[in-house]
C-alpha cells in the first residue's frame, strides 16, 4: 500500500512541478511578468488550498481511493486545457483546473500513511511518501526538459505528460484497494470522542506549528517557482535555466527522504532548526554564487530547502486523534496552499519592483521567523519506536 500512494504522489506532483519548467516557457511565450507568473500560481495553489479540507471529510465518507484517481483525472484535464490556451485568461482558467486536481492528493495519503506506521517507524515512512512526490516532481520536469530539447513543442510536450498521467489513474485505481468502508466506520464511531469533531489534541501546538509550515512553504513555492528565472538573470538561457528546477527538485527529493531519519535520530525541533540554519545559508548562497558555481550547489540547497517539510508533517500526526488524521492533514495542507497562493503572487510584485535579490532576501527573512515556532515541535528522538 504504501508503494501506491507513494506512486499517485509521485505522479500528482510531477503534474504540479511541470509549472516550475514551463513559466520560463509560457513568460517568454505570452510575454508575462514576474507577477503575471506568480499570479498564475496564485490561482493554481489557491484552487490546492480551497479543495483540501473538503478532500480530507469526503475521504471518510467514500474513501481516499475515489478521490486520489479523481484528482489525478483533474489535474491531467487543467493541464490538456493549458497546452490550448491561446491568452493569459485562458491559462489562469486551466491553472486553476488543474489546482483543484491536486487538492485530491496530500491529505489522503499522508493519513493513510499515519495510520500504517507510528512513531520513528512513522517519520520514516513519511519520509519515504514525501520524497516520492519529489521523484515525480524530478522525472516529470527532466522529461519536459528532455522533450523540449528534442524539438517538441512545450505544449505537445505537455499533452504527452498529461496522457501519461491519465493513464497511470488507470493504473491505481486497480492497484489501490478501496478504503471507502473502514473511512465511514472510523467516522462514525470517533465522532464523540475527538475533540470539536477535529480531532486536534494540542491546540496551542498544533495552530504553532501550522504557522511554521505557512512560513517554510511560501519558501519553498516561491523558491522552485523563481530559481529558473534568478538563473536566467545571471547569464543563463530559458532552456538551461530550466536545469536549474531539476538539480534543485533532485535534491529536495533526496532532502525529504533523508530528513525523515533525522527527525526519527535527533528529534523533529533538533532537526528543524538544523535544516532551516542550512536553508538561510543555502538562500544566502544563491544571492552571491556566480551561475556555473550555483548549479553545482543547487542540489544541496534543495535539500534543505525541501527538507524541512518531512519534520514538520511528520510531526502533524503527534497533534490529531488517530481516527481524524485526513481532517488534520487537511487543515495543515490548506496552510500549505494558503501559503503557495500568497507568496509567489506577493514575491512575484517585489521582484517586478526590486528585483530577484530582494525576493531572495525576503525568503532568508522569512525562513528565519521559523525558529520562532521550534517549540512547538518534540525535542524526544523516535527511532527507538517500531512501526506498526
Amino acid at each position: 500500500m504504501l508503494s501506491a500512494v507513494c506512486c499517485a504522489h509521485g505522479i500528482q506532483d510531477g503534474l504540479v512541478a511541470l509549472q516550475f519548467v514551463l513559466f520560463p516557457v509560457i513568460a517568454q511565450a505570452f510575454g508575462l511578468s514576474y507577477t503575471q507568473i506568480g499570479l498564475l500560481k496564485a490561482v493554481s495553489n489557491s484552487a490546492m488550498a480551497a479543495l483540501e479540507i473538503p478532500a480530507g471529510i469526503l475521504a471518510e465518507r467514500v474513501g481516499e481511493k475515489r478521490l486520489l484517481c479523481a484528482g489525478l483525472l483533474g489535474a491531467s484535464a487543467g493541464y490538456l486545457g493549458i497546452s490550448v490556451s491561446t491568452s493569459f485568461p485562458m491559462l489562469l482558467i486551466f491553472f486553476f483546473v488543474a489546482g483543484a486536481g491536486a487538492a485530491f492528493q496530500h491529505s489522503l495519503s499522508s493519513s493513510l500513511v499515519v495510520k500504517w506506521f507510528t512513531g520513528g517507524g512513522r517519520r520514516k515512512a513519511l519520509g519515504t511518501y514525501n520524497s516520492s512526490g519529489d521523484a515525480g516532481k524530478l522525472a516529470f520536469t527532466a522529461a519536459f526538459s528532455a522533450l523540449i530539447g528534442m524539438g517538441l513543442g512545450w505544449n505537445v510536450t505537455i499533452v504527452i505528460l498529461a496522457l501519461a498521467a491519465i493513464v497511470a489513474a488507470g493504473l491505481l485505481w486497480l492497484w489501490i484497494p478501496h478504503t471507502g468502508a473502514e473511512s465511514q466506520t472510523e467516522q462514525s464511531t470517533d465522532s464523540k470522542q475527538a475533540p470539536g469533531n477535529w480531532g486536534i489534541l494540542k491546540p496551542a501546538k498544533f495552530w504553532s506549528l501550522a504557522v511554521a509550515i505557512l512560513l517554510d512553504s511560501i519558501v519553498q513555492a516561491v523558491f522552485l517557482t523563481f530559481i529558473a528565472f534568478v538563473m536566467i538573470e545571471k547569464g543563463f538561457s530559458p532552456a538551461l535555466a530550466s536545469i536549474s528546477v531539476v538539480l534543485t527538485l533532485a535534491g529536495g527529493m533526496v532532502g525529504k527522504f533523508a530528513c525523515g531519519f533525522l527527525a526519527a535520530r535527533l528529534g523533529d525541533r533538533y532537526s528543524f532548526l538544523l535544516v532551516q540554519s542550512l536553508t538561510v545559508a543555502g538562500l544566502i548562497m544563491v544571492i552571491y554564487l556566480p551561475a556555473t558555481v550555483l548549479l553545482v550547489a543547487l542540489p544541496l540547497i534543495g535539500l534543505v530547502v525541501q527538507g524541512s517539510s518531512t519534520i514538520c508533517y511528520g510531526a502533524v500526526a503527534d497533534y490529531v486523534d488517530d481516527k481524524k488524521q485526513s481532517r488534520g492533514y487537511a487543515v495543515i495542507y490548506s496552510f500549505a496552499g494558503l501559503a503557495s497562493v500568497i507568496g509567489p503572487f506577493a514575491l512575484g510584485v517585489v521582484a517586478d519592483e526590486a528585483g530577484l535579490d530582494t525576493l531572495l532576501w525576503c525568503l532568508v527573512i522569512t525562513t528565519a521567523l521559523t525558529f520562532a515556532m521550534c517549540y512547538s515541535l518534540d525535542g524526544r528522538r523516535t527511532d527507538i519506536s517500531q512501526p506498526a
